[in-house]
């Protein structure tokens, strides 16, 4: 299953982490290829992208399920492809190194189903890692020029 991992340190406070990623409004505009997102409920809303699958550019419908909530640590989803046959995970994990100083690790696995699915497989083994270095980067930019701005 394609998959990646991105680790950050920031420093920032857990607590200024938990208060940027526990409001999806807030991060889910910074995902790679974001076009927008409807939120369904506390746990469910769907994203739609514009994804490049090797020389083509698809727009991608996910259902986004987050799966746990645990204050100021952690906030994991699944993904369900609505537009195309996909479904993954992830997570954003924060540590507390010291006071103002926080280690976030972002992780994303998506997979691909039916007949096209070991073609795109394939193409998403590189994709997504890349994907979840940006996603990850873009999170801690904002938190820090966030930070920068209220300073």
């Amino acid at each position: 299953m394609p998959n990646g991992t991105h680790f950050v340190r920031l420093d920032l406070p857990i607590e200024k982490v938990w208060d940027f990623v526990s409001d999806i409004n807030r991060w889910a505009p910074l995902a790679p290829g974001y076009i927008d997102h409807q939120i369904i409920n506390d746990h469910q809303s769907t994203w739609h992208f514009k994804g490049d699958v090797g020389r083509m550019q698809k727009k991608i419908r996910l259902k986004v399920n987050i799966k746990e909530w645990v204050e100021p640590t952690s906030v994991r989803f699944e993904l369900k492809g609505i537009s195309e046959n996909l479904e993954g995970s992830g997570y954003f994990q924060a540590e507390k190194i010291a006071s103002k100083k926080t280690n976030v690790t972002g992780c994303l696995t998506i997979s691909a189903g039916g007949m096209m699915g070991p073609m795109i497989n394939s193409i998403l083994k590189s994709v997504v890692p890349k994907t979840t270095i940006e996603f990850t980067e873009s999170v801690a930019n904002q938190l820090m020029e966030e930070e920068a701005v209220s300073k």
